[in-house]
Formats: C-alpha cells, structure tokens, sequence
C-alpha cells in the first residue's frame, strides 16, 4: 500500500488542505479520506480520478503536484519512450 496515500497525504499538508475538506469536495466520507491518507487502503484508479478533480477544484496546483508525486517515475519512463527521436 502506500505511493496515491503518501503523495495525497504530501499535497494535503503542503497545500493545507483538510482531509475533511477534500471528502466534502469529493462527497465522501472523512474516514475514506483518512484511511487513504494514512495508507491503510489504496484508493481504486477511479478514485484517484476522482482525487485529481476534487484538487482541481480546491487547489489547481496540488492536483498537479499530486498526479507528479503518484506517477512520478512513469511521466518521466513515459516521456522519454514518447519521443524516440
């Protein structure tokens, strides 16, 4: 378990952004939020859609910097891949 909650629980803190406000936002418990937050669950790949939209609608940057953080390397193994020229 672990990469979406560590990079949620990163935004979440640098942008001060409560748990609570972000299930508000996404219309979702507080304890789905935190069991996420606290990498006791993974949230499914629609969840983190649905993550990256409540973000955007708080934070525009914090969704960014969280779809950077959860993806991290792939973007870069992906970039590189994309161009071969």
């Amino acid at each position: 378990m672990g990469k979406a909650g560590k990079a949620l629980r990163q935004v979440l803190e640098t942008y001060g952004i409560s748990q609570n406000k972000l299930a508000v936002v996404m219309g979702t418990r507080r304890s789905n939020v935190g069991r996420w937050f606290h990498q006791q669950i993974d949230p499914t790949g629609d969840t983190i859609a649905e993550i990256v939209a409540a973000l955007s609608k708080i934070e525009p940057t914090a969704a960014e910097d969280f779809v950077r953080l959860y993806l991290g390397d792939a973007m870069r193994n992906g970039e590189k891949t994309a161009n071969p020229e």
